[in-house]
């Protein structure tokens, strides 16, 4: 077909139809959402403030929790903004281009995050089984590579998406029942073949992100067996604990996006607002919990928190 044509048969907007079956409930949905969503900002724009003003925490492992922590944030805002702007005003409409940019971010920032919690057990890996070259191995160099590879790999995984997406022609209806776009749900409105789509979004980024899940358990696996190598309990017991935050932001993170996933392809039975509201709490949950699973399980943030934000009020209450 013709360039022409195809760009004759893409929509000027899509329209997201928020939770098909719950419009009702649009409103009351949207509380919760919105104060996960600015507790979220307020709990990882914290953590960057502390890590970026405590010269003690310019550390490998707190620079890769701020680069987490910008994730979390990216994640969030490319996605709850609109689904509010849906809930509370029913503006569902969203250009092509619009609706085409919000999914490569969305997915994006998924990917790029497996690739910081992988970096995370590597450093946790090199911190517990060789902490005599803990700092001749994480160099702020490599931590910066790192986060360039993050970027890199995702964006050479999602890009080819948008151009699967834009070679398709939609001659039919242009409603996305969803709060936000993402890859199969665009997809699915074509009026064409989408095999290679689905086989695409389905294999490429999956095996990505299976790779990283594999990867962190071997890590894992090595840290268990150092561990237990160690003669003193106290040593052993302060050396989990050091991995016991980052174990609990894994679990947080690929837990719900495989259930997701896996529901999403293979569980026809549930009901398609029970899809909706596992996604949309996706994108909500680990933005949520990673800053309080840190602030809570490690020490050092605790009390950088505590330094910056309560101290100097209770110097200003005695003066």
């Amino acid at each position: 077909m013709p360039p022409h044509n195809l760009t004759s048969l893409r929509p000027a907007t899509f329209l997201l139809a928020g939770i098909p079956g719950m419009e009702k409930s649009h409103i009351w949905i949207s509380i919760p959402f919105c104060s996960m969503y600015l507790a979220a900002l307020l709990g990882n724009g914290v953590l960057l403030f502390v890590i970026r003003t405590e010269r003690s925490l310019h550390q490998p492992m707190y620079l890769l929790l701020s680069m987490l922590a910008v994730a979390d944030l990216v994640l969030s805002t490319t996605t709850v903004p609109k689904m509010l702007a849906v809930f509370w005003f029913s503006a569902g409409e969203i250009s092509f281009g619009a609706c085409l940019t919000q999914m490569f971010f969305l997915h994006f920032t998924f990917s790029a995050e497996s690739v910081i919690l992988l970096a995370m057990a590597f450093d946790r890996f090199v911190a517990i089984c060789d902490p005599l070259r803990y700092m001749a191995v994480l160099t702020p160099s490599v931590i910066v590579k790192t986060g360039l590879f993050a970027l890199l790999r995702s964006f050479c995984i999602i890009f080819p998406c948008v151009f699967l997406l834009k070679r398709l022609p939609f001659c039919g209806h242009n409603i996305i029942p969803h709060t936000y776009c993402e890859h199969m749900g665009i997809a699915r409105l074509a009026c064409a073949d989408i095999s290679i789509n689905i086989l695409y979004g389905l294999a490429v980024p999956f095996a990505a992100i299976v790779v990283d899940v594999v990867l962190i358990a071997v890590s894992y696996v090595l840290i268990l067996l150092a561990l237990s190598r160690l003669p003193s309990r106290t040593a052993r017991h302060k050396a989990f604990n050091t991995c016991g935050s980052h174990v609990c932001v894994i679990l947080l993170f690929y837990i719900p996006a495989f259930f997701t996933v896996l529901t999403h392809r293979f569980g026809q039975e549930i009901p398609h607002h029970v899809h909706i509201l596992l996604a949309n709490l996706y994108v909500l949950f680990p933005p949520l919990l990673n800053p309080m699973v840190y602030g809570v399980r490690t020490q050092q943030i605790k009390e950088k928190v505590m330094k910056v934000f309560i101290c100097p009020k209770s110097r200003l209450l005695q003066e």
